[in-house]
């Protein structure tokens, strides 16, 4: 979905997101200065064809209680991992984390969290045509609204709630346990007891 008007109003709501999330995590203010660097010189960041590093959007998918998070056995990349994928023009980062989390899972969510969850820059290797680039991701905290049942999508090989505190059964990924750490931090105030 391609937004109309000047690349200033595209990236508006994200550069807006990006300075309360630096104000919250200080000490990622080298990934944050990456983020407004891609948006400043390269326009066409939201396309997956920008090779300089790409936006995507990805899900922090918990169940109705925030006990548990969905992850993907990602297909292509042979990981557990968060759901999420490719923003192709969407200049809104959290509708591509949802709209990406109901394509990839069958469930219908919504946002449980305006705000950043998490930001991180990974390398993905060259494949096909694709020389290597940069995901540059963008994470939300996004909730179940219809329960646990889940559908696997062509992307992934599985999918599986797995209690956060177990998270090291399935994946040594740091940004995932960063994620879980700010996501517990957090469910107090979004899971009222």
């Amino acid at each position: 979905m391609r937004s109309p008007g000047p690349p200033s109003a595209r990236i508006e709501p994200l550069t807006d997101q990006l300075a309360r999330y630096a104000r919250r995590f200080p000490e990622e203010s080298a990934v944050v200065e990456r983020f407004r660097r891609l948006l400043a010189e390269h326009p066409n960041c939201f396309e997956r064809d920008c090779w300089v590093g790409h936006l995507t959007g990805a899900a922090w998918l918990v169940d109705p209680t925030g006990r548990d998070v969905l992850l993907t056995h990602h297909r292509k990349l042979d990981a557990w991992l968060q759901l999420g994928g490719h923003c192709d023009g969407d200049p809104h980062t959290a509708a591509v984390a949802l709209r990406e989390a109901e394509e990839e899972s069958g469930l219908a969510v919504e946002l449980l969290w305006s705000e950043i969850l998490d930001l991180d820059v990974h390398a993905i290797p060259e494949r096909g045509d694709d020389p290597g680039h940069f995901h540059f991701d963008v994470r939300y905290i996004v909730v179940s609204r219809s329960g646990r049942v889940y559908q696997v999508s062509d992307e992934s090989h599985d999918l599986a709630w797995v209690p956060i505190d177990a998270l090291d059964a399935y994946t040594t990924e740091p940004s995932i346990r960063r994620m879980a750490d700010k996501f517990l931090a957090l469910r107090g105030g979004l899971f009222p007891a």
